[in-house]
């Protein structure tokens, strides 16, 4: 019976070959920050209110000045068809029906056009600060010419984060079948099938880039290479300059950061520590979400990434300030578990959280949320 996340956590985990699964579920060395993301939420209790009529709720909100039914946001996750195939265009498709944003990945395995095509809802599209401007202008227009109305650009991967289980497990792009994982992946039934009949797994967004060997391995070392060491707030104004719509910059951690992003002109700030696959022991995101909210003043919206495994813990973040959430492992292990069915199992899951604690607390649409609503515990 799946009744919660980690239900669908527990069904992703039997379907996927250890590697794979890992890869979703983990983190970036000892982990300290990836658990911290979730744990951190028990630090807040509620505040609740009674003899409030509650009888009409409502979940619906507005973020960048477009209209959803939820404040729950499908966060850029890569290789999310290595999970189930077309996944991003699964996942793309359970957000649509559900009335959710749901966010492209550079590193998708799915194209952004296909992604588009087959999903009519809200979309955005993520990059990152790459060393090669003109590729990352070619993606910045095909984005626009698809339908994308945000960018989203993720700032804290000059270098990459060391991943131990992918390390020890011998994850690589695409994956391969070897001595190391052949009795574990041949366990794996229902997936193995869908790998074998399905398209080779390789980076959507990238198989017609010039220049570049078009196999999947060449396509995970060219992209590789691409992060840059030396990103700088110049880098900023220049995707402004070829982006005319808003921006969501991802991967701020401190108060003085925000400043600045608000200072170079984007609309939305995603509190987000990658989460916890880059640094380790980082704070949690819901940690620094209450001080990039001051810091920003009402000046651009701020939405939190890390660590959501209940709609409870979305109530807590928009109390404390934040505008919507983002979820990247939550939806994962659905469609992990079940494909589109999957995805939208958690979307309902977590919107279904969302509902009953706006009622229990009293508070019945997201607009009576402020920090009024919780309690900091200081423990969990």
């Amino acid at each position: 019976m799946i009744v919660n996340i980690d239900d669908l956590r527990k069904v992703a985990r039997r379907r996927l070959p250890r590697a794979i699964f890992d890869y979703v579920d983990g983190g970036a060395e000892d982990e300290y920050t990836m658990r911290a993301n979730q744990a951190d939420f028990r630090r807040y209790t509620f505040r609740p209110r009674v003899m409030v009529d509650v009888s009409q709720r409502n979940q619906a909100t507005t973020v960048l000045g477009e209209r959803v039914a939820t404040p729950i946001i499908l966060a850029p996750t890569g290789f999310t068809g290595m999970l189930w195939p077309r996944g991003e265009v699964v996942a793309a498709r359970a957000a649509a029906r559900k009335g959710a944003i749901f966010t492209v990945s550079t590193m998708s395995i799915c194209s952004m056009e296909e992604v588009a095509e087959a999903s009519s809802g809200p979309r955005w599209f993520q990059l990152y600060v790459w060393r090669d401007r003109e590729i990352v202008r070619s993606l910045i227009e095909r984005a626009k010419a698809a339908g994308y109305r945000v960018l989203v650009i993720t700032v804290d991967t000059p270098v990459l984060g060391q991943r131990e289980r992918d390390i020890r497990n011998g994850m690589v792009i695409p994956p391969r079948i070897g001595a190391n994982n052949v009795l574990d992946t041949l366990r794996r039934v229902a997936w193995l099938k869908d790998f074998v009949r399905n398209p080779r797994i390789t980076f959507g967004n990238f198989k017609d880039t010039l220049g570049v060997r078009h196999d999947p391995v060449s396509l995970a070392s060219f992209t590789t290479k691409q992060f840059s060491p030396a990103v700088s707030w110049d880098d900023l104004d220049w995707y402004r300059s070829v982006w005319s719509g808003p921006i969501a910059i991802k991967g701020i951690m401190s108060a003085e950061d925000a400043r600045l992003a608000v200072e170079h002109g984007v609309e939305a700030i995603v509190v987000s520590n990658h989460g916890g696959r880059q640094c380790d022991y980082l704070p949690s995101a819901v940690e620094v979400l209450p001080e990039v909210v001051d810091a920003v003043g009402g000046r651009a919206e701020v939405i939190l990434d890390g660590g959501i495994r209940r709609g409870s813990d979305v109530v807590k973040a928009i109390a404390l300030g934040a505008r919507a959430c983002m979820i990247g492992k939550a939806f994962n292990y659905g469609v992990a578990a079940g494909g589109q069915a999957g995805a939208e199992r958690a979307l309902d899951i977590l919107m279904a959280e969302i509902d009953r604690t706006l009622a229990l607390i009293g508070r019945p649409h997201l607009s009576d949320l402020d920090r009024g609503a919780i309690r900091a515990t200081g423990a969990y």
